[in-house]
């Protein structure tokens, strides 16, 4: 009897252990299914690496003990770098942007990014960076190659303190050999993914105290012109609001904005977990951590990968971010507003994600006529320029299919039920877009209101993706 007994307590285990684990599969290939079904513009390398992150994850637990104490890594890893060109200036700046090379089989693009970026930078906001380059090789002849062609072409950015070009000795990096194989990358991709992450720890500890922000780049990138003042702009657009990472281009680790004084502590993460996957992976666990749920991309991109061969064994590398725009670079002001819809809205597609410069938009149900997307803004302003644009590339037919734009003046109620009396029709949308310039030649009132008014009812769903708004100053009123 008792060994029937234990064998039906072992029968049921088991089965509570299987019915766990049907569980877990089942809600990673339901994860999957909505990856392909809900998300259906992410890129394939992208889909691929949700995948690989969120498998990875089920097994994240063993490390909940170590990340509690990721608050407490404060300090500098101590490293005794080697001044290869250039010396900190004592000046802080507003923005270091930071690059790790290494030695390639194919391709060398270090020079033609330092170029880039120096290039798509007026003199005022060279003013306000400093670049610092990592040159992480262990080979020697190769640095000191290196070294001397960035001083010939770049010797006026050295001595002004703009650029300095650091290398952190073999000594200090710990084990590369033997490491684990997670994903089951062959060896040498191993060592080469865990000795990149080591580079960028060191690189980000050592630009730690030089600047305001850090942005992170490859040493195989385009800038956009005037970047600086474009992520000056979203900065102050994001004053008051909590966040760790902003990125500024959908690939890899390029383009990823920090605050400078989270950057001790991203360097001892990077570090502590060096053998266990990617540096772009282990970014978005930071960001996690560090309780910044969702991604904050802004769009167009400021930054382009244009390497044709990786670092990694000269293999091919096409990549690019179709996002990402170099001349027309223009990020619209968006002022401070209230928004609200009487549209049957989708889920949480609600209608203040049409109106941020995050990758995001509203989606309502069929709307009729008669519907209204309204923006109530926090103080009268002069509009020079309105751009929105509906629907996506996967769902076409998602437009404002027929429908006008209005501005309004004459506010009434109270803050919440803010309202405007009297409205002027701009325009009527064309192909579900609205774009109208010299807007404060067309309203001779300061703007309190804008509406988006559906004239006719449709079948289709309405998604709209982005509204943006530039202004000329603010009216005090």
């Amino acid at each position: 009897m008792r060994l029937n007994l234990k064998y039906l307590d072992k029968m049921r285990c088991l089965r509570k252990r299987s019915a766990v684990s049907f569980l877990g599969v089942l809600v990673i290939c339901l994860l999957f299914m909505n990856l392909y079904i809900e998300d259906g513009y992410v890129l394939e390398g992208d889909k691929q690496l949700i995948r690989e992150t969120a498998t990875h994850q089920l097994n994240s637990e063993r490390y909940v003990h170590t990340f509690k104490d990721l608050s407490n890594f404060s300090g500098s890893i101590n490293v005794s770098y080697r001044y290869l060109a250039g010396t900190p200036l004592q000046r802080k700046r507003y923005l270091t942007i930071g690059l790790a090379s290494v030695k390639r089989k194919k391709g060398n693009y270090l020079l033609e990014t330092i170029k880039s970026i120096f290039e798509q930078s007026s003199y005022e906001e060279l003013k306000e960076i400093t670049v610092v380059v990592h040159l992480a090789d262990f080979d020697s002849s190769w640095c000191e190659g290196m070294v001397k062609d960035i001083s010939q072409k770049f010797a006026h950015h050295i001595i002004a303190g703009r650029l300095m070009v650091i290398h952190a000795p073999e000594e200090y990096y710990p084990v590369l050999d033997g490491l684990k194989r997670n994903y089951n990358d062959p060896e040498d991709r191993v060592k080469f993914r865990s000795k990149q992450n080591v580079d960028y720890a060191f690189l980000l500890n050592f630009c730690a105290n030089l600047s305001d922000y850090y942005v992170m780049l490859e040493d195989d990138v385009r800038c956009s012109k005037n970047f600086l003042s474009a992520v000056k702009k979203v900065i102050t657009s994001r004053e008051g609001s909590y966040w760790v990472t902003l990125e500024f281009s959908k690939l890899g680790y390029i383009g990823k904005l920090y605050h400078s004084h989270d950057l001790p502590r991203l360097a001892h993460f990077l570090l502590m977990f060096y053998q266990e996957m990617p540096c772009d992976w282990l970014l978005i666990h930071f960001r996690g951590l560090l309780a910044q749920k969702d991604v904050i991309r802004f769009k167009p991109s400021l930054f382009q990968h244009m390497g044709y061969y990786s670092s990694y064994k000269g293999a091919e590398n096409k990549l690019k971010d179709d996002d990402f725009e170099e001349d027309s670079f223009d990020i619209p002001d968006n002022p401070p507003a209230n928004l609200h819809t009487n549209m049957n809205v989708f889920e949480s597609y609600e209608a203040s994600k049409a109106y941020s410069s995050i990758d995001e938009y509203f989606w309502g149900k069929a709307p009729s006529t008669g519907d209204l997307y309204v923006i109530v803004f926090e103080k009268p302003i002069k509009i020079t320029k309105i751009k929105v644009i509906t629907g996506t590339e996967d769902r076409q037919n998602d437009i404002l299919h027929h429908g006008a734009l209005e501005v309004g003046e004459k506010i009434v109620g109270s803050k919440k039920g803010r309202q405007c009396t009297t409205y002027l029709r701009l325009g009527e949308f064309k192909n579900g877009n609205f774009e109208m310039t010299d807007v404060e030649h067309k309203v001779l009132f300061d703007i309190n209101c804008m509406r988006i008014l559906v004239t006719k009812s449709q079948k289709e769903w309405l998604i709209i993706r982005s509204i943006s708004i530039w202004t000329s100053q603010q009216s005090n009123q």
